[in-house]
């Protein structure tokens, strides 16, 4: 049974690291494409959280222009030769993430910090989205990173 399942469980794996950035590049696309929708068509659970957070900006407007900057970054991970700069604005959106955090402790937790309340837990789960970002640069930086060596040994 052990060989069975060691055998079964190696010939996945090496199936998934073949085709795992890219399935994390399409699924992160999926995920800000459909959050920013949901922005742009005033349906997102998390418009509340944005509107306390962001409070000097009118939601009416911020929120919808926040969900076309997600669904432009989701469209960007899906355009390969985009990539490099999706990740850098992906990451800026990320960071921007966490002031609820921090401005709304009482929303985000029961006890701070180690009680978050859905809401914490809907911004904490973006450290995923972080590590997928990451992982996926690593990956569409190998053209630079050749291009690079290429450079140094003509040198």
């Amino acid at each position: 049974m052990k060989i069975l399942f060691e055998g079964l469980y190696f010939r996945f794996s090496h199936k998934m690291e073949q085709h795992s950035i890219n399935i994390m590049r399409i699924s992160l696309a999926v995920v800000y494409i459909w959050f920013g929708a949901l922005k742009i068509f005033g349906m997102s659970p998390a418009g509340e959280l944005v509107e306390q957070t962001v409070y000097w900006f009118e939601p009416e407007i911020f929120i919808p222009i926040l969900g076309i900057c997600e669904v432009l970054i989701g469209l960007g991970l899906l355009i390969k030769r985009l990539i490099p700069y999706t990740i850098v604005l992906l990451l800026m959106h990320m960071a921007a993430t966490f002031f609820p955090i921090f401005i709304l402790k009482t929303i985000c937790f029961d006890a701070f910090p180690y009680c978050p309340t859905l809401a914490g837990q809907y911004i904490i789960k973006n450290l995923i989205l972080i590590s997928g970002a990451l992982v996926v640069a690593g990956k569409y930086n190998e053209k630079y990173y050749t291009e690079m060596n290429l450079e140094l040994s003509e040198k």
